[in-house]
C-alpha cells in the first residue's frame, strides 16, 4: 500500500524522465542520451546534406530521417508543456500560467524551433535553403544538457545591461567611423565609399581588427582616420572580452559559493549521509563540477568547519561513513 503511495503519478515521472538525469535515474539517463544524439545527428545530417552527391544519393534517406525527428521532436515540446506543471520552482501557480511562461522560455523557444519551420514549410512557400539553415538551431537543444552551455547563458543574462552598454557604444564609434571615413574618401573611392551604410562594413571590420584589405584608405587624412579607428578597434574588442572573462569569474565562484553552502549544511551534524551525499553529486553534476573539483571544495568546506577529510581525493571514498580507510 505504501508502494503505491510514493509511486509518483504518470505526468510526474514522464516530468523526471524528460528533465536532465538524477543519479540513479536509468530511464531518464536513456531519454537525455537519445536526445542528444539524435540532436547530434540531425546536426550531421544538414552538414552531410550540404554536399550535392550525398544529397542526391541519399535524398530519400534525409527526407525520411526529417520527418523521423520532427515528430520526435514534437511529441517531446507536447510532453514537456504537459508536464511544465510539476515544476517545484513554481508551486501554488495555475496551470495554464506555468504553460504560458514556460511557451516563452527560452529552452521552450529552442524546442519550439527545432520543428516549427517544418510544418510552417507545409502551408508557406519557404526557401529550402533558408529551412535547412534554421535546422542548425536543433544544436542549441544541448544547451538543456551541458553544464557548460548553461554557464555561457547565466553569463550573459547576468551581464546582459553590461553588453547592452558595450553594444551601444560598439554601435556609436561604428557610426562616427564609418561618417568619417567616408568624408575622408569619398572623392578618392566613390564607388567603394558611396555612401555611409556602405562605409559601414570598412568601419566593422576596422574595429573588430579582422582587416580583410578589400576595402582601404588611399588618401593621406583617410590613412590617418583608419589608424584612429584601428586603435579604438582594439578597445572595442577588449571590452566585451572583459565583460566576459569577469562573468565567467563571477559565475563560476557563485557555483563553488553555492556548493560550499550544501555542503556546510549537510555537515552540521557531523556526518554526510548517504542522501546528502546524493543530493550532493547531483548537485555537483547541475553545476559542472568535475568530479576531482567537487572532492577538492567538499574536502575544502570540512577543514574550514573543523571536520576532519571527509572524502578519499585519490578514490572519492566517504571516510566519515565508517567504511573507507582512515585519512592521512
Amino acid at each position: 500500500m505504501a508502494d503505491n503511495i510514493d509511486k509518483p503519478s504518470l505526468q510526474r515521472r514522464t516530468y523526471q524522465i524528460l528533465e536532465v538525469a538524477r543519479p540513479g535515474d536509468r530511464s531518464s539517463r536513456i531519454a537525455d542520451i537519445a536526445l542528444v544524439a539524435l540532436v547530434a545527428s540531425n546536426v550531421l545530417a544538414v552538414i552531410l546534406e550540404s554536399v550535392g552527391s550525398l544529397a542526391q544519393a541519399y535524398g530519400t534517406f534525409f527526407s525520411w530521417f526529417e520527418s523521423f525527428s520532427v515528430a520526435i521532436f514534437t511529441i517531446e515540446y507536447a510532453l514537456r508543456l504537459w508536464t511544465c506543471v510539476e515544476d517545484h520552482r513554481l508551486p501554488d501557480r495555475p496551470p495554464l500560467f506555468v504553460r504560458l511562461r514556460y511557451m516563452f522560455s527560452p529552452l521552450a523557444l529552442l524546442d519550439l524551433a527545432a520543428f516549427l519551420p517544418y510544418y510552417l514549410s507545409m502551408f508557406f512557400g519557404i526557401d529550402l535553403r533558408f529551412l535547412r539553415a534554421l535546422r542548425l538551431l536543433r544544436l542549441f537543444k544541448l544547451a538543456r544538457y551541458s553544464p557548460a552551455l548553461s554557464l555561457v547563458g547565466a553569463v550573459f543574462a547576468a551581464e546582459a545591461r553590461a553588453f547592452g552598454i558595450a553594444l551601444s557604444l560598439l554601435v556609436v564609434v561604428i557610426i562616427f567611423a564609418s561618417s568619417g571615413i567616408y568624408l575622408a574618401e569619398q572623392a578618392a573611392q566613390p564607388q567603394a565609399f558611396s555612401s555611409i551604410p556602405a562605409a559601414m562594413w570598412w568601419s566593422i571590420a576596422t574595429l573588430t581588427t579582422v582587416g580583410y584589405g578589400d576595402i582601404t584608405p588611399i588618401t593621406t587624412i583617410g590613412k590617418l582616420f583608419g589608424a584612429c579607428v584601428m586603435i579604438a578597434g582594439i578597445g572595442m574588442v577588449a571590452l566585451p572580452a572583459g565583460l566576459l572573462a569577469s562573468g565567467f569569474s563571477e559565475q563560476l565562484q557563485r557555483r563553488r559559493e553555492h556548493f560550499s553552502r550544501e555542503v556546510t549544511h549537510a555537515l552540521k551534524d557531523g556526518v554526510i549521509d548517504a542522501d546528502e551525499r546524493h543530493l550532493l553529486n547531483k548537485l555537483s553534476k547541475e553545476l559542472g563540477f568535475s568530479e576531482q573539483e567537487a572532492l577538492h571544495l567538499l574536502d575544502s568546506v570540512a577543514r574550514n568547519d573543523g571536520h576532519r577529510q571527509t572524502h578519499c581525493p585519490h578514490c572519492g571514498e566517504d571516510l566519515r561513513s565508517g567504511t573507507g580507510h582512515p585519512p592521512k
